[in-house]
């Protein structure tokens, strides 16, 4: 007995000396101050101008602000009133998902097949496809030629196609009859769809490691299509996630294409989105506090979208 009772007052002054996870987490610290200390100009601008407003707004989104008078403490008015007496904001809602759900994964999928295609060309053909494709999304408002093409008069591009070969007989007004509004900006989305996402398949696709490919051959491998879902996609997770961040955020926070095309607002509101929504009550009524609810929405639903993807992504390969 004497032994064991000795093992379980040492066990227990070995206990007792363990270090706290404070003193672990400062012991970390010391030792990689370095690292922190070239990290710091980056994080003190990223908690400058984006955590400590996010912070802001979501306290905010809790009081009656006009940019006037002092906020004043509403609790939960701001977003009874949002889900329960905004009527046009249920519309924003509506359209912001059935945007992001069309454009989202179409342009996910349609951002790899593209990037998996060109990555087989020679160096220099990808080269020059890459930039043919990478090219709307970097020119700035380029979106403005889909106005020639959906203008509501007989020289627009596609009244001129219809009314020639006789399928109609005067100009359809495209951008100003509900009908067509959401489908037009869906289609100028996709075809604006192909940036940062796309190059960062391009970069994943380039760095897998061809061994890989040569052992599943051995080990089994029949086809491409057995080679993209149980090699090449499980060898770049980290790129298809970052890709699904960017089209998440570029789907739910569409803006200036529905403005640009439809006008703002548009017509019966058929082109309004959660962020044309928070732009009217932020910098036309300067209702701050109601605002910052529209905001704070908007993040929860970008951030349960990508815990479903980030679910869903970990399945890939299985």
């Amino acid at each position: 007995m004497q032994p064991e009772v000795r093992r379980h007052a040492a066990s227990s002054i070995i206990q007792a000396k363990k270090p706290s996870r404070l003193a672990k987490v400062a012991r970390e610290l010391r030792k990689n101050k370095h690292y922190y200390l070239l990290m710091s100009p980056y994080m003190l601008i990223f908690f400058t101008f984006t955590v400590i407003p996010v912070i802001i707004s979501l306290a905010l989104s809790f009081f009656y602000f006009n940019m006037l008078e002092f906020p004043r403490f509403v609790g939960w008015q701001n977003y009874s009133r949002l889900f329960l007496g905004d009527d046009v904001f249920m519309i924003a809602l509506k359209n912001t998902f059935m945007f992001a759900v069309v454009t989202g994964p179409v342009s996910y999928i349609a951002c790899f097949l593209f990037a998996w295609i060109i990555n087989e060309l020679s160096p220099k053909v990808r080269a020059f496809m890459t930039l043919v494709f990478y090219a709307p999304s970097i020119s700035g408002n380029v979106f403005f030629i889909w106005l020639i093409v959906f203008s509501g008069d007989s020289y627009g591009y596609l009244n001129g196609f219809l009314m020639r070969f006789g399928f109609i007989l005067e100009p359809i007004q495209w951008l100003s009859n509900e009908q067509y509004i959401l489908p037009i900006i869906i289609i100028v989305q996709l075809w604006l769809s192909l940036g940062t996402s796309f190059l960062a398949f391009i970069a994943g696709l380039q760095t897998i490691d061809r061994s890989l490919i040569e052992a599943g051959a051995v080990d089994g491998i029949k086809n491409r299509w057995q080679e993209l879902w149980f090699i090449t996609l499980p060898s770049m997770r980290p790129q298809l996630m970052f890709g699904a961040v960017m089209q998440i955020t570029g789907s739910l926070a569409v803006a200036d294409i529905s403005i640009a095309l439809a006008g703002f607002p548009s017509v019966n509101y058929a082109g309004h989105t959660i962020v044309t929504h928070l732009m009217d009550f932020g910098t036309i009524r300067f209702e701050m506090g109601y605002a910052s609810a529209i905001a704070t929405v908007l993040f929860c639903i970008m951030i349960g979208a990508n815990k479903v993807t980030q679910k869903l992504l970990r399945k890939v390969g299985e």
